[in-house]
């Protein structure tokens, strides 16, 4: 138990006194980015998708 109090009290020391936490203008230009980045992601996902479902109708179509 005093190992997982020690652990509890380095964790604690690191996270309020050694970390440097970003601004909240940084943050909310990382968090624009983030969500620019998922669109163009989702929009390239989306692209992928009809184009393998069009390809695989033509096949399809050329067995019926």
């Amino acid at each position: 138990m005093s190992k997982f109090k020690t652990y509890i009290d380095e964790t604690t020391n690191e996270l309020f006194h050694k970390v440097t936490w970003p601004s909240w203008k940084e943050l909310q230009s990382s968090a624009v980015v983030v969500a620019i980045a998922s669109i163009i992601i989702a929009l390239i996902v989306f692209a992928m998708d009809i184009t393998f479902k069009v390809g695989m109708e033509a096949v399809y179509r050329l067995f019926t």
